[in-house]
């Protein structure tokens, strides 16, 4: 587990996260981002979280750090630079 960037979520940011995998209708990349973020937040190793949402590890780094170098911006986390 990589430990370098440790996710942790406010409660606002997770509802919206959930909001966004729930509803269906978001881009798929902002919907997978989301799903990797939940699921750091929720403890989940890179490894695990890269099979269930079915992208490779760096990516799941990738997305961590954004979140972690970004602060709690999450449209920066999710939407591609």
């Amino acid at each position: 587990m990589n430990v370098r960037y440790l996710v942790t979520l406010a409660a606002e940011e997770k509802s919206e996260l959930e909001v966004l995998v729930s509803g269906g209708t978001g881009n798929v990349r902002h919907v997978k981002r989301a799903q990797i973020l939940l699921a750091a937040n929720a403890r989940v190793t890179d490894e695990q979280i890269a099979r269930s949402v079915r992208v490779g590890t760096s990516t799941v780094y990738r997305v961590k750090r954004r979140f972690v170098e970004g602060g709690v911006v999450l449209d920066a986390s999710i939407a591609r630079r």
